[in-house]
């Protein structure tokens, strides 16, 4: 097994419990590897830090899968970390739909695994992980007997390790349009062609959590996608609910999603460029009990955060001019990089030049199958807080 010594005062962040190696931190490599193989890191003074697997054409060149120079990498190692991943879920969340692995903060670095009703999808995003793909799938049929599985590693940053985006079927061909059930409100999911594994599991808790503020009121879903937070207020007693997304892909999948909890009298849904209509609606004086922001990700790199701060003040400001006064601001940044006193600080300054006084009702972040791991700032990203505007 080759040996990976980091450099001079390199690293230390991967000795603090960073399961990330980059690049410039290495400072030579003993003994002969290939792209993907496991192999151990040491720091600049020979002390062992841990083992992972390794590809020379990713910036993160290494990511650290185990502390313990003795325990080997192989089936019985991710039969164990899946074993215990998923016994975690069943301790602390409802596990009907919800992510099983996640990545590294589960110690399967670039793992993604979730569960919708009886079927998974999963993603492998390195190519450490993609050699281990034939062993993962056997140990998720075997801890968590599922009726099918789904590839989704349709995502750029396989390209970033060498590899093609794939996706595709893992076990027998299945109907890819689902039906799991949340908080009680069921929906349609198209695991083969929604965004990302094709629903958003980290807000579950948080749509939960609009439960007082919704009842009796008129609402209005800003990027609603499929409908998940339309039809949370829907279900807990709003009275009208108007969800936009600029996707009709997405806004057709909401209509379905209506019917089938029966609420289609109550959530309505539009295709529109939510930055456009909120300027549009704001002058028009257009006004809501409760506004819900939860955009995508407007920046996935340091370089790109103040377009990001922009973004975000843009929208914020938009939506507190349409509120009634004593009504709710639901807002969201699943940006890692817009930390969280950043993202308070650009609400409050979109708060202040729409001269709206906040305050804070609660502050949450991803649900717990998304666990935060301490060691990794990145496990960390969603932002999600409940503010009464005044």
């Amino acid at each position: 097994m080759a040996k990976v010594f980091l450099g001079y005062k390199k690293g230390l962040r991967v000795e603090d419990g960073h399961p990330w190696v980059f690049k410039n931190e290495i400072e030579n490599i003993e003994g002969s590897y290939e792209p993907g193989d496991i192999v151990e890191v040491y720091n600049y003074k020979g002390k062992f830090i841990g083992k992972g697997y390794i590809n020379p054409k990713s910036q993160i060149t290494i990511r650290i899968m185990t502390r313990n120079k003795d325990e080997e990498i192989n089936e019985e190692f991710f039969r164990k970390r899946i074993i215990d991943a998923w016994n975690y879920r069943q301790k602390v969340i409802e596990t009907n739909s919800c992510r099983v692995v996640f990545g590294e903060a589960d110690f399967l670095p670039a793992l993604i695994v979730d569960k919708f009703s009886d079927y998974l999808v999963v993603q492998f995003l390195s190519l450490g992980i993609e050699k281990w793909k034939d062993t993962i799938v056997k140990v998720l049929k075997e801890v968590l007997n599922p009726k099918g599985i789904y590839e989704r590693s349709d995502v750029p940053v396989r390209e970033l390790e060498g590899l093609e985006q794939r996706k595709g079927f893992l076990t027998e061909p299945f109907d890819t349009t689902i039906i799991t059930e949340e908080n009680g409100v069921k929906f349609y999911v198209d695991i083969e062609n929604g965004q990302k594994t094709g629903y958003f599991l980290d807000q579950k808790e948080n749509r939960r959590a609009i439960k007082d503020i919704v009842k009796d009121a008129d609402v209005l879903d800003c990027f609603c996608h499929t409908g998940s937070f339309s039809l949370h207020a829907g279900y807990f007693g709003a009275k009208s609910v108007l969800g936009i997304d600029v996707s009709e892909h997405a806004v057709e999948f909401a209509r379905r999603n209506a019917k089938l909890n029966g609420l289609e009298d109550v959530c309505k849904f539009e295709a529109h460029n939510a930055f456009d209509v909120l300027k549009t609606w704001a002058k028009e004086g257009r006004k809501y009990d409760v506004v819900i922001l939860d955009p995508p990700a407007f920046t996935k790199s340091r370089s790109a955060v103040e377009g990001a701060i922009r973004g975000y003040k843009e929208i914020n400001l938009r939506a507190l001019k349409m509120i009634k006064e004593g009504g709710f601001l639901v807002t969201c940044s699943c940006s890692h990089f817009m930390y969280p006193e950043l993202f308070m600080e650009v609400v409050m300054d979109a708060a202040k030049d729409a001269k709206r006084t906040l305050r804070l009702v609660e502050y949450r972040n991803q649900s717990k199958d998304h666990p935060v791991l301490f060691n990794s700032d990145e496990t960390l990203y969603l932002k999600f807080m409940i503010l009464q505007v005044i």
